[in-house]
């Protein structure tokens, strides 16, 4: 085996799921821009050309991972049974949610395609995560953000389900969303205030205490079709977290880069559109200026990222062993 090949395959083995949080960022840049275009008059042709984007980073990642499915179980077995990396499998589902929600007007079928193996594959990693934390004793220290992804995810499958089957079925997946949100945030507010700071890798995941309240607006929207006192208290709570990250921004500023900085694009993005689709129904000036602004931070944010990633690549400081 030459030095090239044994690199290669080394990089193989040490592929993170985690890779799959670049789809959930892209994802979400996509939507917040094919919303832009309906609600802002912002050029369709650029949501149009993340879409395509996104789907081919998705298939590279998704090949690339399931090449290492069948070359190294053994380490996909460990993320699967480690108590942190179990809960990045989830963006692998919530990637292909996203890409239905992506698809899902202009090509209906292709929607289909992503969300209904999406949504079986979310439902069982809920199972599964929800099983984890019952049968194995968890630290506390184990506990962070990423924990939303798998559970409060669940809220994500109405968006793009509607069509595709009953509102009672996306009910269940809405209900369980938001009933794990209360809980969880309750956990990790506590672990966070209480107990050990996060470590430096993980910061970037309270961007994630943006996402439930966000996306849970969105959908109860979808479900419902109108602006109620539970959609204004979802709508503020994620306004709310929206204003404490950016308060906080000198904690996040000067961290070293991890894959995990992905972390920080989706939750932006789904504030945005959260704001854009608030500012459709009331027509309030100061929404449209939240609006706009927070398309450019997201905008400037995800360039930052990539530039990151592509750079971290290109220095082989990505796909090592931890």
């Amino acid at each position: 085996m030459t030095k090239d090949s044994a690199c290669e395959n080394s990089r193989l083995k040490f592929f993170p799921i985690t890779m799959f949080a670049i789809v959930m960022g892209m994802g979400g840049l996509t939507i917040m821009y094919q919303k832009a275009a309906e609600f802002l008059g912002i050029y369709h042709a650029i949501g149009t050309v993340l879409m395509f984007v996104t789907t081919a980073i998705f298939i590279i990642i998704a090949s690339i991972y399931s090449v290492k499915i069948f070359k190294y179980k053994d380490e996909v077995q460990k993320e699967f049974s480690h108590p942190i990396k179990v809960n990045f499998f989830a963006a692998a589902s919530i990637s292909m949610l996203m890409l239905a929600i992506i698809y899902k007007y202009e090509h209906p079928l292709i929607a289909a395609f992503f969300w209904y193996p999406g949504a079986l594959f979310h439902f069982y990693l809920t199972m599964h995560t929800i099983s984890f934390w019952i049968n194995r004793n968890q630290e506390l220290d184990h506990s962070n953000p990423a924990w939303f992804i798998p559970i409060v995810g669940n809220v994500l499958v109405p968006i793009g389900g509607v069509g595709f089957v009953s509102h009672g079925a996306l009910m269940y997946f809405f209900s369980i969303g938001i009933f794990f949100w209360i809980v969880l945030f309750a956990i990790l507010l506590n672990r966070i205030i209480f107990h050990k700071q996060l470590a430096v890798k993980f910061m970037p995941t309270l961007f994630i205490f943006i996402a439930p309240p966000a996306v849970g607006f969105l959908a109860y929207v979808k479900l419902y079709g109108t602006i109620d006192v539970f959609a204004m208290m979802l709508f503020n709570l994620a306004l709310f977290f929206t204003l404490l990250i950016a308060f906080m921004y000198k904690s996040f500023v000067k961290n070293k880069f991890f894959i995990s900085w992905w972390a920080f694009v989706f939750p932006l993005a789904a504030m945005t559109m959260a704001s854009m689709l608030m500012q459709h129904k009331t027509g309030d000036f100061l929404l449209l200026v939240l609006s706009y602004t927070m398309m450019i931070v997201t905008t400037v944010v995800i360039a930052i990222v990539v530039y990151q990633t592509i750079l971290h690549i290109r220095k082989g400081e990505i796909c090592i062993q931890e």
